[in-house]
């Protein structure tokens, strides 16, 4: 596995679509999402969270591959803990940049910054099958939960 120390952590900002957006198509082609079908709108949607501060994302740049990486984090209210939660609704690392470090960089730093934040805690959910980022998650101290997630979907894409 690489070393984290070699990958650089940056926060998104406008100049950065087009490169989150090549990421987070990767992300949901992963997930099979058919939005991924949909370059221009998921352009569009990463441009809107990211210009309306509604998301905070984060990218990885490992020396020598390029941008790698990307999370992607929304800020929510917890009634349970009276305080303020963050959802790390995306996680991804595209196969050039895999097993360079750049995953656990990146949750590091979502990590860090909800520390410095004061919030509650940092809530994601990944893929029953998904091992690989299970085990990530569970080695830098994510906790599986034991509620049941429901959805209730309406058929919009």
């Amino acid at each position: 596995m690489g070393d984290d120390l070699t990958v650089e952590v940056r926060e998104a900002g406008a100049a950065d679509v087009e490169t989150a957006t090549g990421l987070f198509l990767g992300y949901l082609d992963f997930y099979g999402v058919p939005a991924a079908r949909d370059p221009q709108g998921a352009r569009e949607f990463l441009a809107r969270r990211i210009g309306k501060g509604e998301s905070l994302v984060l990218l990885a740049d490992v020396p020598g591959a390029g941008t790698v990486g990307f999370a992607q984090v929304y800020r929510a209210f917890s009634s349970l803990t009276l305080g303020t939660a963050w959802i790390l609704n995306d996680l991804y690392v595209a196969p050039s940049g895999r097993r360079t470090g750049a995953g656990r960089a990146l949750l590091r730093e979502v990590l860090r910054r909800a520390r410095e934040e004061g919030v509650t805690g940092v809530q994601l959910e990944t893929a029953y099958d998904n091992r690989v980022a299970q085990g990530l998650y569970e080695s830098e101290g994510f906790v599986r939960e034991e509620f049941h997630v429901y959805f209730h979907d309406f058929g919009r894409s």
